[in-house]
């Protein structure tokens, strides 16, 4: 009792504040997207489903397909890059780890928009990149490094792959890379060795890094934003437009409860597998 009684108070502040800033905000945001829009923006009286019907519009199914696959490919691209990075920064030792892990965290010292920012000036149809690339006659002249799905995949793997790194790079450093040695030992070859038993065995970073690359690529809305062109739109753009631009909250968060239903699939695809894992270890 005296146990459940202490847990319970630990937990209450966070409890509570997942109540007031994530429960009650979601709550309120499927009440209004059965509201009607007023004519002078925001919220009118009422009840209807025209927000949700509104979905029907051919624009809107489009959008979402370009949101969940930019996210998806970028979740592999990230996973796929950092798990030879996570693997080479569990060996190493001393002093150049650190200033491996410090290269990968130091981004996050600078602004989100400002690091975006750059890569348009970097891109940019006028900029030394593409300068460069044309005096080398990699690209044409009329290739263009901006304003294209290309544009926005690049820097959206540049955006999150840290998230992927660093919940990949925790789990290798526990993982014991004497099993590596015995498995080439009984005669596996060095891919076999990592996919068959470095992989498995990094299994929980792997869902985490997963869940904290796609999760946030689904509501990205500044990349394709900035970088992006009239065609590149991803389902937080039309959420940001509909909010400030067109006033039209309900179907704002009409957007929004999709997106919502869409970004709770891989948080309980990892929550299942994290359970299953502690249930029937292998």
């Amino acid at each position: 009792m005296i146990r459940r009684k202490n847990e319970a108070i630990l937990t209450a502040p966070t409890l509570l504040w997942l109540i007031l800033f994530f429960v009650v905000p979601s709550i309120a945001m499927v009440v209004i997207s059965f509201r009607p829009a007023s004519i002078y923006g925001g919220v009118g009286e009422g009840w209807t489903l025209d927000a949700w019907r509104a979905l029907g519009n051919p624009n809107y199914p489009v959008i979402l397909w370009r949101t969940v696959r930019l996210s998806l490919v970028t979740t592999v691209i990230c996973l796929a890059l950092a798990l030879p990075i996570a693997f080479v920064l569990g060996r190493m030792q001393g002093k150049w780890r650190t200033i491996l892990v410090m290269i990968v965290i130091v981004p996050f010292w600078t602004n989100f928009v400002i690091r975006v920012a750059a890569w348009r000036i970097l891109l940019h149809p006028e900029g030394m990149l593409r300068q460069s690339l044309i005096s080398l006659g990699i690209i044409g002249n009329d290739t263009l490094l901006l304003y294209n799905e290309g544009a926005v995949l690049m820097v959206m793997v540049y955006t999150y792959l840290p998230f992927a790194i660093l919940p990949l790079y925790a789990a290798a450093e526990r993982f014991d890379y004497s099993l590596l040695e015995a498995a080439r030992d009984l005669g596996a070859s060095g891919f076999t060795a990592v996919t068959r038993v470095f992989i498995p065995g990094i299994s929980r970073g792997l869902l985490t890094a997963m869940a904290l690359v796609l999760i946030p690529a689904l509501g990205s809305y500044v990349i394709p934003d900035l970088v992006g062109g009239p065609g590149d739109e991803m389902i937080g753009n039309k959420i940001a437009q509909r909010t400030l631009g067109d006033r039209n909250l309900p179907q704002a968060a009409t957007l929004s409860v999709a997106l919502l239903l869409i970004t709770l699939i891989p948080m309980i695809v990892v929550y299942y597998l994290n359970r299953r894992e502690r249930t029937h270890p292998a």
